[in-house]
């Protein structure tokens, strides 16, 4: 029993052969990579409500309509993301030839993804080299060689990361957000490569906490700082105390930096309601992270104050708290899946075969649950059969005309024929590998996103884009009209300008909506249409098909005639 116990109780939990130390074949994980990034680039519009707003305010400083420094929509402020609107702009402008303008925003921010998800995979990596995080040496040699396992359990971090539910639709989006994730996940790094590459680790952390602050996160850029601060000034390592006076250089930049861009915004929302329903949202939105970082933070738990340990957890845990005090945003909460990310690869070394075993099982039966969903509803939107997913569908996307796209076939079904193999390649014999425990939740989610991009993409773009709905109104508003726009929403507003006709939108409180012959005003359809303001005549009401309470009521002025069409 002694024995026992001083074996659970050990410094170090981790006993890791050279065999278990294989890395993952990188054509493999390249390909994989594409399969997770590349769906949704093309043939899709903005969504609502984030991803239209952004590009939104991209089109805004494209067409000179804001200052490039403060980034305003019509009749919005600016949110302080100079940084990632400014970045999709110049991509509208120098790339719009190769797809629109859609594609054009979207591309950078695609890169972001990819270098997250490296600079995530680095950062694991330069971490599990560090002495303290080492695997055990055996008594006659045969434990995993360094090198080799701080690649394996960097490769389960990069699994990790793409495996996260909560990454799936945000991770593809173009938003601010996004370019958040990667300066987090270039602090991450910094910190990690002290030791070892001491001049990149002063450049990485003084630049990410100004990326964050430009991309509208300075309270978040404060906190993380501060965070690094604490474990530079707590460490041992002489390396990483020299890098504490580039992270004060850091705030005091990430400040100036917010100051500039007008990014000091305050967005708590912290009710009661909002920290009962925080589980919740944790559980789905960070699985299977979270339950392999709680595993980690339990099995290290004698190095908590260690550099592989704390410096993903500061991380994890202040981008919780800024979560929850946001009032459970999700986009907050996506911040903290690559700190997340490197925890849940350290539980790798430690994890039992039981609980490997049912993370297997499970991605199993939830992800091809999840594709033959997919496939049933597809069929049905094609077919006609089976004849109740085709009446949901009809009942719940109506005048959606579906379109049969060969290629889009292809693919999915390579993909789907990619996803059995590979359900029998893991659960036909036992791999001894890391990372294997993380290879079907990250195949998972990618054959997801993969088969909803190419089989569901004409269904998600007509429940999710505005198009239809202005497509509906520029029936009754002649292009190149000046239109006022009252109590639209940012994304309402944004599609305006990206689907509109060219037309010259106003806020309702500038001095040009005076002389403005158009008025948009957004109603919900709950509730039946006030009188005309007057000097005003009401033209007409739209609705978005796929929305029951959301609609624009247009409005000409008195004096105005009435375009034909």
């Amino acid at each position: 029993m002694s024995a026992l116990k001083s074996v659970n109780t050990r410094p170090n939990p981790a006993v890791v052969g050279q065999r278990a130390a294989r890395q993952l074949p990188r054509l493999a994980l390249y390909l994989l990579c594409l399969a997770y990034i590349i769906p949704g680039l093309l043939g899709r519009d903005p969504w609502k409500a984030a991803e239209i707003s952004a590009v939104g305010h991209m089109l805004a400083l494209v067409r000179g309509e804001t200052a490039w420094l403060s980034p305003a929509l019509v009749g919005f402020p600016s949110d302080g993301s100079v940084l990632p609107y400014g970045l999709g702009a110049l991509s509208i402008q120098w790339l719009e030839p190769l797809g629109g303008e859609a594609f054009a925003a979207r591309l950078p921010f695609a890169f972001l993804l990819l270098a997250t998800l490296t600079l995530t995979w680095y950062a694991t990596y330069y971490l599990a080299r560090s002495e303290a995080a080492q695997p055990l040496a055996y008594a006659f040699g045969g434990e995993a060689h360094p090198i080799d396992y701080a690649r394996a359990i960097a490769d389960g971090s990069i699994l990790a990361l793409m495996a996260s539910l909560g990454l799936l639709q945000l991770g593809h989006e173009t938003t601010p957000e996004l370019m958040q994730m990667f300066a987090i996940a270039l602090l991450l790094l910094s910190l990690a490569i002290s030791p070892y590459r001491p001049m990149a680790a002063r450049w990485a952390v003084v630049a990410a906490p100004i990326i964050l602050a430009a991309s509208g996160a300075a309270s978040t850029a404060l906190l993380l700082t501060l965070g690094c601060a604490v474990i530079a000034w707590k460490s041992s390592a002489q390396p990483l105390r020299q890098l504490l006076p580039w992270v004060g250089v850091a705030a005091l930049a990430s400040a100036g930096t917010a100051t500039l861009c007008g990014a000091w915004i305050t967005r708590l929302a912290l009710t009661p309601s909002t920290m009962l329903l925080f589980p919740k949202l944790l559980v789905w939105f960070a699985w299977p992270a979270w339950p392999l970082a709680a595993w980690t933070l339990w099995r290290w738990r004698l190095q908590l104050n260690r550099r592989h340990i704390a410096l993903p957890l500061m991380v994890v845990l202040i981008m919780l708290g800024i979560s929850l005090g946001m009032g459970n945003s999700d986009r907050a909460l996506m911040l903290a899946l690559p700190g997340m990310a490197v925890l849940a690869a350290f539980a790798l070394p430690t994890l039992q075969r039981s609980f490997s075993a049912a993370i297997d099982w499970f991605s199993v039966f939830f992800f091809s649950f999840c594709a033959l969903t997919i496939w049933v509803i597809y069929i049905a939107i094609q077919t006609g059969i089976p004849k109740q997913p085709a009446a949901n569908v009809a009942r719940l996307a109506p005048e959606f005309v579906s379109r049969f796209d060969p290629w889009a076939l292809i693919w999915a079904a390579l993909a789907t024929v990619t996803w059995l193999w590979l359900v029998r390649w893991r659960t036909g014999r036992h791999q001894e590998a890391l990372w294997k425990s993380l290879v079907l939740p990250a195949s998972g989610v990618a054959l997801s996103w993969l088969l909803l991009m190419t089989l569901w993409l004409p269904l998600l773009d007509h429940a999710r884009s505005y198009r239809m709905l202005i497509e509906r109104v520029a029936q009754h508003i002649p292009a190149h009209a000046c239109v006022v726009a009252l109590d639209l929403t940012r994304g309402q507003t944004a599609a305006l300008q990206f689907f509109g006709p060219d037309w010259h939108v106003v806020a309702h409180s500038s001095l040009e909506a005076a002389q403005c012959p158009w008025r948009i005003q957004s109603v919900s359809m709950r509730h039946a249409l006030a009188a005309a303001p007057t000097g005003w005549r009401f033209v007409h009401r739209e609705r978005r098909p796929t929305d029951d309470e959301e609609s624009l009521a247009i409005y000409r002025h008195a004096t105005t005639t009435h375009p034909t069409r």
